[in-house]
Protein backbone atom coordinates (compact mmCIF):
# COMPACT_ATOMS: atom_id res chain seq x y z
CA UNK A 1 0.00 0.00 0.00
CA UNK A 2 1.47 3.19 -0.90
CA UNK A 3 2.39 5.77 1.99
CA UNK A 4 0.04 9.01 2.02
CA UNK A 5 2.08 12.29 2.03
CA UNK A 6 1.76 15.92 1.25
CA UNK A 7 4.29 17.36 -0.46
CA UNK A 8 5.92 20.86 0.94
CA UNK A 9 5.57 22.96 -3.02
CA UNK A 10 7.56 26.20 -3.07
CA UNK A 11 6.68 26.10 -6.52
CA UNK A 12 10.08 26.54 -7.47
CA UNK A 13 13.21 24.46 -9.12
CA UNK A 14 13.80 22.23 -6.17
CA UNK A 15 10.12 21.22 -5.24
CA UNK A 16 9.55 20.46 -9.20
CA UNK A 17 12.30 18.17 -8.95
CA UNK A 18 11.72 16.21 -6.10
CA UNK A 19 8.43 16.00 -6.89
CA UNK A 20 9.24 14.47 -10.19
CA UNK A 21 11.50 11.86 -7.91
CA UNK A 22 8.06 11.13 -6.52
CA UNK A 23 5.76 10.99 -9.05
CA UNK A 24 8.06 8.24 -10.32
CA UNK A 25 7.72 6.45 -6.62
CA UNK A 26 4.94 3.75 -7.14
CA UNK A 27 5.37 3.70 -2.97
CA UNK A 28 3.94 7.14 -2.27
CA UNK A 29 0.44 8.67 -2.89
CA UNK A 30 0.50 12.16 -2.88
CA UNK A 31 -2.84 13.66 -1.30
CA UNK A 32 -1.96 18.02 -1.59
CA UNK A 33 0.64 20.72 -2.74
CA UNK A 34 0.88 22.11 0.27
CA UNK A 35 2.17 25.73 0.15
CA UNK A 36 2.41 29.06 2.50
CA UNK A 37 0.67 32.33 1.68
CA UNK A 38 1.37 35.58 2.65
CA UNK A 39 -2.39 36.51 3.44
CA UNK A 40 -1.57 40.29 2.93
CA UNK A 41 0.30 39.90 -0.54
CA UNK A 42 -1.61 37.12 -1.50
CA UNK A 43 1.35 35.53 -2.74
CA UNK A 44 3.77 32.33 -2.09
CA UNK A 45 5.92 33.48 0.91
CA UNK A 46 9.58 34.21 0.45
CA UNK A 47 9.45 33.98 -3.11
CA UNK A 48 6.67 36.48 -3.64
CA UNK A 49 4.78 34.58 -6.77
CA UNK A 50 1.20 35.27 -7.15
CA UNK A 51 -1.83 32.76 -5.95
CA UNK A 52 -2.91 32.52 -9.56
CA UNK A 53 0.03 31.28 -10.80
CA UNK A 54 0.57 28.55 -7.98
CA UNK A 55 -2.96 27.52 -8.79
CA UNK A 56 -2.26 26.65 -12.71
CA UNK A 57 0.81 25.32 -11.55
CA UNK A 58 -1.23 22.87 -9.46
CA UNK A 59 -3.78 22.28 -12.22
CA UNK A 60 -1.09 21.66 -14.91
CA UNK A 61 0.51 19.30 -12.39
CA UNK A 62 -3.38 17.64 -11.49
CA UNK A 63 -2.61 17.36 -7.26
CA UNK A 64 -5.13 19.47 -5.46
CA UNK A 65 -3.22 22.50 -3.57
CA UNK A 66 -3.92 23.51 0.00
CA UNK A 67 -2.93 26.45 1.02
CA UNK A 68 -1.56 27.84 4.34
CA UNK A 69 -2.40 31.41 4.97
CA UNK A 70 0.06 33.21 6.90
CA UNK A 71 0.38 37.18 8.02
CA UNK A 72 3.35 38.97 6.25
CA UNK A 73 5.81 38.35 9.42
CA UNK A 74 4.75 35.77 11.55
CA UNK A 75 6.93 35.26 14.51
CA UNK A 76 8.11 31.52 15.30
CA UNK A 77 5.39 30.61 17.63
CA UNK A 78 2.77 32.11 15.38
CA UNK A 79 4.15 29.91 12.72
CA UNK A 80 4.47 26.81 14.83
CA UNK A 81 1.25 27.08 16.12
CA UNK A 82 -0.33 27.37 12.34
CA UNK A 83 1.75 24.64 10.87
CA UNK A 84 0.81 22.56 13.64
CA UNK A 85 -2.52 23.04 13.09
CA UNK A 86 -2.72 21.90 9.63
CA UNK A 87 -0.23 19.11 10.57
CA UNK A 88 -2.73 17.82 12.78
CA UNK A 89 -5.71 17.98 10.18
CA UNK A 90 -3.59 15.93 7.96
CA UNK A 91 -2.59 13.39 10.65
CA UNK A 92 -6.49 12.72 10.80
CA UNK A 93 -6.93 11.93 7.51
CA UNK A 94 -4.61 9.33 7.53
CA UNK A 95 -1.75 11.02 6.08
CA UNK A 96 1.96 9.91 7.34
CA UNK A 97 4.00 11.74 5.70
CA UNK A 98 5.30 15.35 3.96
CA UNK A 99 7.91 15.87 1.13
CA UNK A 100 10.58 18.44 0.93
CA UNK A 101 12.79 19.71 -1.74
CA UNK A 102 15.55 20.45 1.10
CA UNK A 103 18.70 19.61 -0.26
CA UNK A 104 21.81 20.24 2.66
CA UNK A 105 20.55 22.48 5.46
CA UNK A 106 20.83 20.30 8.50
CA UNK A 107 19.49 22.86 11.08
CA UNK A 108 16.42 23.05 8.86
CA UNK A 109 15.66 19.50 8.34
CA UNK A 110 16.36 19.10 12.37
CA UNK A 111 13.27 21.30 13.06
CA UNK A 112 10.74 20.01 10.45
CA UNK A 113 11.37 16.42 11.57
CA UNK A 114 10.57 17.69 15.04
CA UNK A 115 7.58 19.74 14.13
CA UNK A 116 6.77 16.63 12.45
CA UNK A 117 7.76 14.58 15.17
CA UNK A 118 4.76 16.31 17.59
CA UNK A 119 2.16 14.92 15.74
CA UNK A 120 3.21 11.55 14.83
CA UNK A 121 4.51 12.02 11.10
CA UNK A 122 7.71 11.63 9.40
CA UNK A 123 9.78 13.77 6.80
CA UNK A 124 11.22 12.50 3.13
CA UNK A 125 13.59 14.44 1.13
CA UNK A 126 14.17 12.49 -2.13
CA UNK A 127 17.27 15.95 -3.22
CA UNK A 128 18.94 14.97 0.24
CA UNK A 129 22.68 15.60 0.50
CA UNK A 130 22.71 15.28 -3.66
CA UNK A 131 25.38 17.77 -5.15
CA UNK A 132 24.08 20.33 -6.19
CA UNK A 133 25.58 21.19 -9.26
CA UNK A 134 24.24 17.85 -10.39
CA UNK A 135 21.09 18.30 -9.73
CA UNK A 136 20.54 21.45 -11.90
CA UNK A 137 22.39 19.57 -14.47
CA UNK A 138 19.69 17.13 -14.14
CA UNK A 139 17.09 19.45 -13.72
CA UNK A 140 17.69 21.38 -17.25
CA UNK A 141 18.41 17.89 -18.71
CA UNK A 142 14.71 17.35 -17.85
CA UNK A 143 13.46 19.77 -19.88
CA UNK A 144 12.31 22.13 -16.65
CA UNK A 145 12.65 25.34 -17.30
CA UNK A 146 12.49 27.85 -14.06
CA UNK A 147 12.61 31.62 -13.92
CA UNK A 148 14.60 33.91 -10.62
CA UNK A 149 11.46 35.67 -8.73
CA UNK A 150 13.09 36.80 -5.45
CA UNK A 151 16.62 37.04 -4.96
CA UNK A 152 19.25 38.66 -1.75
CA UNK A 153 20.26 42.21 -2.33
CA UNK A 154 23.41 41.76 -4.00
CA UNK A 155 21.98 39.16 -6.68
CA UNK A 156 19.30 41.74 -7.82
CA UNK A 157 20.60 41.66 -11.58
CA UNK A 158 19.53 38.06 -11.53
CA UNK A 159 15.75 38.82 -10.58
CA UNK A 160 13.57 37.93 -13.74
CA UNK A 161 15.84 35.84 -15.95
CA UNK A 162 15.54 32.34 -16.21
CA UNK A 163 18.08 29.91 -15.55
CA UNK A 164 20.43 28.18 -18.09
CA UNK A 165 24.12 27.07 -18.27
CA UNK A 166 24.90 30.78 -19.29
CA UNK A 167 23.52 32.50 -16.00
CA UNK A 168 25.13 29.16 -13.33
CA UNK A 169 28.37 30.66 -15.61
CA UNK A 170 27.59 34.01 -14.15
CA UNK A 171 27.15 33.48 -10.96
CA UNK A 172 29.51 34.33 -8.26
CA UNK A 173 31.53 31.44 -6.63
CA UNK A 174 30.10 32.06 -3.41
CA UNK A 175 26.50 31.57 -4.54
CA UNK A 176 24.82 28.03 -4.27
CA UNK A 177 23.81 26.91 -7.91
CA UNK A 178 20.41 25.64 -6.44
CA UNK A 179 20.19 28.55 -4.28
CA UNK A 180 19.80 26.00 -1.10
CA UNK A 181 21.25 29.04 1.06
CA UNK A 182 18.46 31.00 0.43
CA UNK A 183 20.39 33.52 -2.27
CA UNK A 184 17.39 32.93 -4.36
CA UNK A 185 14.27 31.56 -5.32
CA UNK A 186 12.34 30.65 -8.42
CA UNK A 187 9.21 29.77 -10.50
CA UNK A 188 9.55 26.27 -12.66
CA UNK A 189 7.03 26.54 -15.47
CA UNK A 190 7.70 23.93 -17.86
CA UNK A 191 8.98 20.57 -17.33
CA UNK A 192 7.86 16.70 -17.10
CA UNK A 193 5.36 17.13 -14.26
CA UNK A 194 3.41 19.40 -15.70
CA UNK A 195 0.70 18.60 -18.21
CA UNK A 196 1.40 22.01 -19.97
CA UNK A 197 3.64 24.94 -19.52
CA UNK A 198 2.66 27.95 -17.51
CA UNK A 199 2.56 30.97 -19.75
CA UNK A 200 4.14 34.42 -17.78
CA UNK A 201 5.77 37.46 -18.73
CA UNK A 202 8.26 39.38 -16.51
CA UNK A 203 6.76 42.69 -14.75
CA UNK A 204 8.86 45.03 -12.58
CA UNK A 205 11.65 44.24 -9.92
CA UNK A 206 10.55 45.60 -6.88
CA UNK A 207 13.68 45.93 -3.38
CA UNK A 208 11.62 45.65 0.02
CA UNK A 209 13.59 45.19 3.31
CA UNK A 210 12.71 43.00 6.32
CA UNK A 211 13.29 42.80 9.40
CA UNK A 212 15.02 39.58 10.86
CA UNK A 213 12.41 36.68 11.79
CA UNK A 214 10.70 38.01 15.43
CA UNK A 215 12.06 36.35 18.31
CA UNK A 216 11.12 33.39 20.32
CA UNK A 217 11.19 34.46 23.55
CA UNK A 218 9.98 37.94 23.07
CA UNK A 219 8.51 37.64 19.80
CA UNK A 220 9.67 41.54 19.22
CA UNK A 221 11.38 42.17 15.17
CA UNK A 222 15.04 41.74 15.31
CA UNK A 223 16.77 45.50 14.62
CA UNK A 224 18.73 43.45 11.33
CA UNK A 225 17.14 43.79 8.18
CA UNK A 226 17.03 42.05 5.32
CA UNK A 227 16.68 43.04 1.71
CA UNK A 228 15.26 41.47 -1.22
CA UNK A 229 14.51 42.09 -5.28
CA UNK A 230 11.53 40.47 -6.61
CA UNK A 231 10.61 40.12 -9.82
CA UNK A 232 6.55 40.63 -9.77
CA UNK A 233 5.62 37.84 -12.87
CA UNK A 234 2.39 37.76 -14.76
CA UNK A 235 0.01 35.22 -15.58
CA UNK A 236 -0.45 34.91 -19.72
CA UNK A 237 -2.81 32.86 -20.93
Amino acid sequence: MAIPCIFNWSGGKDSALALYYCLHNPELDIRYLVTSINDAADRISMHGVRVELLKRQAESIGIPLYQIRLPEMPGMAEYDEAMRYHLAKFKEEGITHSIFGDIFLEDLKAYRDARLAEVGMQGIYPLWKRDTRELIDEFLSLGFGTVIACTQAYLGDFAGREIDHQLIAELPQNVDVCGENGEFHTFAFKGPVFSQEIKYSVGEKIFKAYHSPKNNADNEPSPQLMGFWYCDLLSVE
